[in-house]
């Protein structure tokens, strides 16, 4: 298939991309930091990933602690205003002192942001977010309202995203996406869901498709056969051909001839290179979607900073994962093994993007 093929320029393209990507895990520049402060959540949406749910036992991290970390082992050790940090859950707005956590973040000099599901994003609360310093923002919105309310499990979801989204419309300078997990459900109706979201105003739209991880583990209901994968692929790279709405696909897995197509960057894992997370119960991570196994520290136990600069080999060097279907892949060289949070518990790849475009 045409989107498949890879080309001898895009060939050439994706071995200079390499040689930035061994510089940069070289040189592992922390640029964004995930602090998960809460796994509490206001849904219970049946592809979540990490499995949050409202009664989990797991308390919030307390922001005490979270800033003792900024300043004693990340300020210390880079300009402020070269790193985004990004609050996230579980839903962040469950917690009542997210102002303040964005005031203390700002008064450091870090950029911050925040993903939502806007459930609990009112007008006054969004301008309060903003006058404690925040930057950019993320909200889920999943496709009609059928759609949106079946996948994330509530009958007001839909019309409290739709409002979000227009509250941060109303805000000048306030960097926002929204995003959309598309499902078999969606995929025929991708042209419309398009033109519904362009109707409504929203400019920079991100897509993702749904890996069998957490709840989304065992409901096929919730997953894209080969055929609809392509079919989405060919709809992004028409759509971003339009220039009528700012489309990427997430940085989920490598795609083949459809990189440089669909995104605006080669394929490339950036958990443990230049991403970092602290996860509610201290861990320390590449990206609070990778599976616990692959802690490399705590911060309760741990420099933070010393882990960042001396661990993470298992997402620096990724040799181990040249194994099973990945050892005899023609395009190992970039796709090194596919996104970290793709691989289970054993380090086994649940889901290879590559192999759905066969």
């Amino acid at each position: 298939m045409k989107g498949q093929r890879l080309g001898l320029r895009k060939q050439i393209g994706l071995k200079l991309f390499n040689s930035l990507y061994d510089t940069a895990v070289e040189r592992h520049t922390l640029r964004t930091l995930f602090w998960e402060c809460t796994l509490r959540c206001n849904l219970k949406c049946r592809h979540c990933g990490s499995d949050c749910r409202t009664d989990v036992t797991e308390r919030d991290m307390p922001l005490a602690d979270f800033l003792r970390v900024l300043d004693e082992e990340v300020t210390p050790n880079i300009d402020p205003s070269q790193l985004l940090i990004i609050f996230s859950g579980g839903e962040v707005l469950v917690r009542s002192d997210i102002e303040e956590a964005g005031r203390e973040v700002t008064r450091r000099g870090y950029m911050w942001g925040m993903v939502t599901n806007g459930m609990a994003l009112s007008r006054e609360r969004l301008r309060s977010l903003v006058a404690a310093g925040l930057r950019s923002i993320s909200v889920s919105f999943d496709g009609f309202e059928p759609i949106h309310n079946h996948i994330r499990g509530n009958a007001h979801s839909f019309e409290r995203a739709r409002a979000a989204i227009s509250y941060i419309r109303e805000i000048e300078g306030l960097t926002y996406d929204v995003i959309t997990c598309v499902t078999p459900a969606l995929v025929e109706r991708l042209e419309e869901w398009k033109e519904y979201l362009i109707s409504e105003g929203i400019t920079r739209w991100r897509i993702f498709s749904i890996f069998p991880a957490g709840r989304a583990r065992h409901d096929d209901t919730l997953h894209l056969n080969a055929e609809q994968f392509r079919h989405l692929m060919e709809f992004i790279r028409h759509t971003r051909t339009e220039g009528r709405i700012d489309l990427n696909y997430a940085c989920e897995g490598f795609l083949g001839g459809y990189e440089g197509e669909v995104r605006d960057h080669f394929y490339m894992c950036n958990a443990g290179v230049s991403v970092a997370s602290i996860r509610v119960n201290g861990d320390i991570s590449g990206c609070t979607s990778v599976r616990a196994n692959y802690t490399q520290g705590n911060i309760y136990r741990d420099s933070f900073w010393q882990v960042w600069q001396d661990r993470f080999e298992v997402f620096r060097n990724r040799r181990w994962a040249h194994k099973g279907e990945c050892a005899e892949c023609r395009v190992w060289e970039f796709c090194r093994g596919g996104g970290m949070h793709l691989r289970d518990d054993d380090g086994e790849l649940m889901y290879c993007h590559y192999k759905m475009l066969k």
